[in-house]
């Protein structure tokens, strides 16, 4: 649900992105390691555009007093899930290691962290679930759940969606792609702003796909850099050799078509995705609004 900001113009950008370019041609005769493809960057801030300040579920919101305790549970049944799937070593788990990194990131104590790994073995067999549904003003809806009881889960959403003007389809999976998602301040380690241009490089560096101004469930600004799920850790050290202050990385469904709404038709939506969002089962909502 990324908030682009300030579009910039394609002229500007595309001066831009072919400056950036011959610097890096002058980099790579100094040093031949670095190799780096011209056509491996998208920097149109339209390819992914789709969410603004009413759809602020796509990821699980930060820790805010009440909410705690229920964020932290949903982060470690996803901890679970991820060492049944891949075992108990980040290292070697790419999805545990963005998990704990997401954990850190929410301030997630450590000790919390180290239970829901051992604990794994212990848990209920749990199923991962993608939900498509269809909301107010035809707004598509993907939910991801984690859930020990599939049957149950649908049924619960389902009453939800037919309360709140919303339907179950089979059609909205294909309005969004799935990647790889590095969200970093736009200051640097050093507190220093980074400008968007200086961005663009860092995303050559890093091997990512595009970069997106965005902000988060607070308002502040945020870069999102958009990448290959593969990719995804080997992208967020890059940056983090930039000088990037990451604040998450984890894969997403990002939109590919995008609808319009009506002022009463976002109050809608936005009411039934915090209705959705308090599920127990319910991880993370994707939606494809403008």
């Amino acid at each position: 649900m990324a908030v682009v900001l300030g579009r910039i113009c394609s002229s500007y950008r595309s001066n831009l992105w072919r400056s950036l370019l011959g610097c890096q041609e002058a980099r790579n005769k100094i040093n031949s390691s670095v190799l780096l493809k011209e056509s491996a960057i998208h920097t149109s801030s339209s390819t992914f555009a789709g969410h603004n300040k009413w759809s602020k579920v796509k990821h699980i919101k930060g820790p805010k007093d009440a909410e705690r305790a229920r964020i932290f549970a949903k982060l470690s049944m996803m901890i679970k899930v991820a060492v049944k799937e891949g075992g108990s070593n980040p290292e070697l788990n790419p999805h545990l290691y963005n998990l704990v990194e997401q954990c850190r990131q929410r301030n997630m104590p450590k000790s919390s962290i180290e239970i829901a790994i051992k604990g794994a073995d212990k848990s209920k067999l749990t199923s991962y679930v993608l939900y498509q549904a269809r909301g107010p003003g035809g707004a598509s809806l993907l939910i991801e759940l984690l859930t020990d009881n599939p049957n149950r889960s649908f049924s619960e959403l389902k009453h939800l969606l037919n309360k709140n003007g919303a339907t179950s389809t089979d059609g909205a999976r294909h309005c969004f792609t799935k990647k790889g998602v590095v969200t970093v301040q736009t200051y640097d380690k050093d507190g220093r702003p980074v400008p968007m241009e200086q961005a663009l490089e860092f995303a050559i560096l890093a091997g990512a796909e595009d970069v997106q101004e965005s902000q988060d469930e607070e308002d502040k600004d945020i870069y999102k850099y958009i990448c290959e799920v593969p990719s995804l850790r080997d992208v967020r050290s890059q940056l983090v050799t930039q000088g990037m202050v990451p604040i998450s990385s984890a894969p997403e469904y990002l939109p590919t078509i995008t609808v319009q709404l009506s002022d009463s038709d976002k109050e809608k939506l936005f009411h039934l995705l915090e209705l959705i969002n308090n599920q127990s089962d319910v991880m993370r909502i994707y939606d494809n609004i403008e």
